[in-house]
């Protein structure tokens, strides 16, 4: 699968971000040379041939107050994996959720990111979401520092 120039175009623009303005892909289409309307059914394209996954936006939570950052690790049993997933997913307070494997001094297979103003608040809302699943065994491991956050670069000169 190759992808034309202007497609690539499309996708050095959207990887800047977009102008926060009530139109931001007709301003991006015009810096392609391109209609809103062709740039927009050019993303849908690119999408359906899964070179692009998706377009969302990256809050930065510390500026608005959300300090305490929480990976809580799950001890999840494997044939509840996927209906917790699917669960965890859906549910507002969790940013990120994902599987890994367990090791021999790790029994933590199932990792969902929290973010609140404070730790009580996280610590509540990990009783609160090992309620709703009825996992018990589980931890909080609290950021310390926030690094640089970037996402990948492409076609760049």
């Amino acid at each position: 699968m190759s992808l034309s120039e202007i497609d690539k175009q499309i996708i050095m623009e959207l990887q800047g971000g977009l102008p926060l303005v009530n139109r931001p892909f007709e301003v991006l289409a015009r810096r392609v040379g391109i209609s809103e309307e062709e740039f927009i059914q050019r993303v849908h394209a690119i999408q359906q041939q899964g070179v692009l996954r998706r377009i969302g936006a990256a809050l930065r939570h510390r500026k608005v107050g959300f300090v305490a950052n929480a990976m809580i690790v799950w001890s999840v049993p494997e044939d509840r994996i996927e209906e917790i997933g699917s669960q965890m997913a859906g549910i507002p307070e969790v940013t990120h959720c994902y599987q890994r494997k367990t090791a021999p001094d790790w029994p933590y297979n199932f990792y969902t990111m929290i973010h609140g103003h404070n730790r009580e608040e996280c610590e509540k809302t990990a009783k609160k979401l090992a309620e709703a699943i009825g996992i018990a065994k589980y931890r909080l491991l609290f950021s310390v520092a926030e690094l640089k956050k970037s996402s990948m670069k492409y076609f760049m000169d």
